[in-house]
């Protein structure tokens, strides 16, 4: 039974666009899950942080996570904090981030509106030149779709679309989104997961569900 492996940077023979992301992030800030993949057809997608992963500075210690087996299509981006010029100033100009200049003392952080850091959960799909700013989650099974800006979280396998993105319906009934996050397969073993991809695929939540590894 074959096993992927994940220890590759390439998934895809013969595919230089698509990537294992966790194997090409070196940011400790930059969590990514087993089996997520980004595909890039304009740049490298080597260069995922350099040109998705945008005001990420170090001052502040903001994270993106994202979870195992996430779909992220071409020039998706997530724009950090420092992107977030503090609206509770008279003036939006960054003054505290010229601090040299206008002789103040050096707190460069009071240049923008900190909300945290961006959580992508498992098995997300986010759509092509979607964006997502900081502070949003996005649960586990949601999709994002093309070109849409997150600015609010996304509840767990729902679809989101639009400027700004709303939630446009959830994927499956309220009874199986419970099923499937009880479920959680994307932890199970990939030998586990391989033996489920016809009930994954297929749609069988039943037959997905008498897969499950006994609960301790």
């Amino acid at each position: 039974m074959a096993i992927p492996d994940t220890s590759r940077i390439y998934p895809r023979t013969g595919d230089p666009q698509t990537v294992y992301l966790k194997n090409v992030v070196q940011n400790p800030r930059v969590l990514v899950g087993e089996h997520t993949i980004y595909n890039d057809f304009v740049h490298d997608p080597r260069d995922f942080e350099r040109n998705n992963v945008l005001y990420h500075y170090p001052i502040n210690r903001d994270r993106l996570v994202i979870g195992k087996y996430c779909s992220i299509a071409c020039g998706a981006r997530f724009l950090f904090n420092s992107a977030n010029h503090s609206l509770r100033s008279l003036s939006s100009y960054t003054f505290p981030l010229f601090y040299e200049m206008w002789g103040l003392d050096p707190h460069p952080a009071e240049a923008w509106d900190n909300k945290g850091d961006i959580v992508i959960g498992n098995d997300v799909w986010i759509g092509y030149e979607a964006v997502v700013l900081a502070g949003v989650t996005i649960g586990d099974g949601a999709v994002v779709g093309a070109r849409a800006v997150v600015t609010h979280d996304v509840p767990p396998y729902t679809i989101a679309g639009g400027v700004p993105a709303k939630s446009i319906r959830r994927r499956f009934v309220d009874k199986d989104v419970e099923t499937l996050l009880r479920l959680h397969w994307w932890d199970w073993p990939p030998e586990l997961v391989r033996r489920a991809l016809p009930a994954i695929q297929s749609g069988d939540l039943p037959a997905l569900e008498a897969l499950a590894p006994a609960q301790g």
